[in-house]
């Protein structure tokens, strides 16, 4: 694979970007804005400029089934899917992702993988950043239900989780990695989001 488990530099470029994310909200009192290219039904859509125009290209109507599918058709032959989820790493969550992996595994043939962020970002984070380009990349995130003050500091946690998944995704697309966000705007969503995909 080509790389070192004891060399992480693109790991480290996702703390920095988080960085940059905890550090303007702390100047500010907010995170700092973003436009997702397509919103519908309680879901916001995000990804590069080039990426997200390709997504649209492919459909006739933009819906986020249809982006969904279209992101999903960009799994070729020897590609992986992998899943990235900055949610409550819990048993119902983890089996609403996993109907998503069984349900691309089943129409796409490709290998897939699930990580709960930003646990994941030591290990699997920096082979989809630094390996080869042939994973198709999902983050999904949520809007928190309760969130709480980090001792100290002029944040939260969920303003660092979300700093995190920002960031992440930010070194994906630099990486010139196929990633698409979904952020649903409550964590219901994520079922949601999983009957929309197996539907």
């Amino acid at each position: 694979m080509g790389i070192n488990p004891f060399d992480q530099p693109d790991v480290e470029s996702a703390k920095i970007e988080a960085r940059k994310i905890t550090e303007e909200y702390e100047k500010t009192g907010k995170l700092p804005p973003e436009q997702p290219f397509f919103e519908a039904d309680g879901f916001a859509l995000f990804s590069s400029e080039a990426y997200s125009k390709h997504l649209l290209e492919m459909v006739d109507e933009p819906s986020i089934t249809e982006i969904l599918s279209a992101h999903f058709a960009n799994i070729d032959d020897g590609d992986y899917f992998a899943i990235l989820a900055y949610v409550e790493m819990n048993e119902s969550n983890e089996k609403i992702l996993q109907k998503i992996r069984t349900n691309v595994l089943g129409k796409r043939l490709a290998a897939t993988c699930l990580g709960f962020g930003p646990r994941f970002l030591h290990s699997t984070g920096q082979a989809y950043k630094g390996g080869a380009n042939n994973g198709v990349f999902t983050q999904i995130t949520a809007d928190d239900e309760i969130d709480l003050p980090v001792p100290g500091q002029g944040f939260t946690f969920g303003v660092v989780k979300a700093a995190q998944a920002r960031g992440d995704f930010q070194v994906l697309l630099d990486r010139g990695r196929r990633a698409l966000r979904v952020h649903c705007s409550s964590v219901t969503g994520i079922g949601r989001l999983a009957e929309l995909l197996t539907s």
